[in-house]
């Protein structure tokens, strides 16, 4: 008979002595069930029993967190990439559940893993989630999803779910860079009407992001100016332009110097609406995102996230 999350009381452990893990099997290049045991066992010395989850559907979080009791815990870990993330900080969102989380890496991108400059060796990862060093983390809402890295709409930005899994298998985030290659055909204008205390304005663009980290899709300076703990969101329109332009956009974007071109608004806000007549695809961490029109919040040091330093 299979063993269902509820058959062992939290009542008999003690006082903070679970962690729960959730995992994808398949972020990445899919190696990381090989280290269940490893993690487990490094717990166990530490007098902490473990609890994996295999797969991060939301009705299956929506299950867990519902069923659990966050005061026996010390602490819920996430092994995946930023899909995987992204759906284990909405479910704790919705269950109002309030404890640290530790990510361990393991998707193809891992943007804001790298914000946060968290390690890609399993053991360095076991080291900083069984350490003490924490720092927090703002969580932005986009209508009713959260998220934690950035936001996307427009041509192109639904690249990530399009993106064959062998080719991220085979060569990792290049494969983002080809599949957006592979799709510049369709590049088109979108008409978009910007809302903000900070700007205002009606603008005809190719795509935009709204980050609460500093990369995405693998681009690892996108917003030179992030700071995910400091309550404001960094929005970047990248305006409608000839084709002649774009090369120099995109070295710019590789080079972290794109925020002071033409092409692009870019600015610091706490609250944003984003308005347009026609249907425009967006993306969330890596996930399909909402529909628009588009309102962002932004919730300041919502998460406590274990890191290499204390920053609480």
């Amino acid at each position: 008979m299979a063993i269902k999350f509820t058959d062992y009381p939290d009542e008999v452990l003690e006082h903070k002595k679970k962690v729960l893990l959730i995992y994808n099997p398949y972020s990445g290049n899919g190696i990381f069930p090989k280290y269940l045991d490893l993690i487990i066992e490094r717990f166990q010395e530490k007098g902490y029993v473990i609890r994996p989850i295999r797969g991060g559907a939301e009705r299956i979080l929506d299950y867990i967190f519902s069923h659990m009791h966050p005061e026996h815990y010390r602490q819920v870990i996430v092994a995946g990439g930023d899909g995987t993330v992204n759906i284990v900080v909405n479910a704790m969102m919705k269950h109002d559940i309030d404890l640290p989380l530790a990510i361990f890496p393991s998707g193809t991108a891992n943007d804001f893993a790298y914000y946060l400059d968290l390690p890609k060796e399993i053991d360095e990862m076991i080291d900083i989630a069984l350490g003490d060093n924490m720092s927090y983390a703002d969580v932005a809402k986009v209508n009713e999803k959260y998220y934690i890295n950035v936001a996307a709409m427009g041509t192109l930005v639904d690249v990530s779910q399009k993106t064959d899994p062998d080719l991220k298998y085979t060569i990792g985030a290049g494969a983002y860079y080809i599949k957006g290659l592979s799709e510049m055909k369709d590049l088109r204008p979108i008409p978009l009407k910007i809302t903000s205390k900070e700007f205002s304005g009606e603008v005809e663009m190719f795509f935009a992001l709204v980050m609460n980290g500093c990369s995405a899709g693998g681009f690892k300076r996108l917003s030179t100016e992030a700071d995910a703990s400091d309550g404001l969101l960094d929005v970047m329109v990248f305006k409608k332009m000839p084709l002649h332009e774009i090369p120099p956009l995109f070295f710019g974007v590789l080079t972290g110097t794109h925020l002071s071109n033409k092409n692009v608004i870019y600015f610091q806000t706490n609250e944003l609406l984003l308005e347009s007549p026609v249907d425009v695809s967006t993306d969330v961490d890596g996930e399909k995102g909402e529909k628009f029109p588009l309102r962002f919040s932004v919730l300041h040091k919502k998460l406590r996230i274990f890191t290499r330093e204390n920053n609480i």
